[in-house]
């Protein structure tokens, strides 16, 4: 059965949930504040990945989600891809689908955040013709006010 990416439903919200919990823990443990890790806990991203199904594409193989991106505006806020499948091409055309979405939108421009430390995450954007933008203060919001997360803008022209 071939790719599938759609918009995702209420249903995805679970696997949704799984994928990026276990991404999130893969990219970022050690490469962000602990303020920030203390507020991502596991129901944090149930939570979220349950409010969040509007502004969700998944890509569904046979199928089970294998990853998702959030795009809202011109930020392309969220790509993961379920560990059983990085590697495969899910994360390529997850891009890609943001960058049209961010096009379709009417931005020129898409840009995300990454933590400098995740190497791996950093080589794939660059990959996809990505331009590292220098470094920013990502401000979080967090159950006691913003939370300072520096971090790195990528950028690229999608129109």
């Amino acid at each position: 059965m071939p790719l599938t990416i759609r918009p995702a439903t209420p249903a995805d919200a679970d696997a949704v949930a799984k994928i990026w919990y276990h991404g999130w823990q893969d990219g970022h443990l050690g490469n962000v504040p602990d303020a920030l890790v203390r507020i991502r806990t596991r129901e944090s991203f149930w939570e979220r990945a349950a409010d969040r199904i509007g502004d969700t594409t998944v890509a569904a193989l046979d199928g089970e989600v294998a990853g998702f991106v959030m795009v809202v505006g011109d930020e392309v806020e969220q790509v993961y891809v379920s560990s059983e499948h990085r590697g495969s091409g899910v994360a390529g055309v997850l891009l890609a689908e943001a960058e049209r979405l961010v096009s379709t939108g009417g931005h020129s421009r898409a840009w995300l955040a990454v933590a400098p430390g995740n190497a791996r995450a950093r080589r794939f954007y660059e990959r996809c013709g990505w331009v590292d933008e220098g470094e920013f203060d990502n401000r979080v919001a967090g159950p006691e006010g913003l939370i300072s997360v520096p971090c790195l803008r990528y950028a690229k022209t999608v129109a």
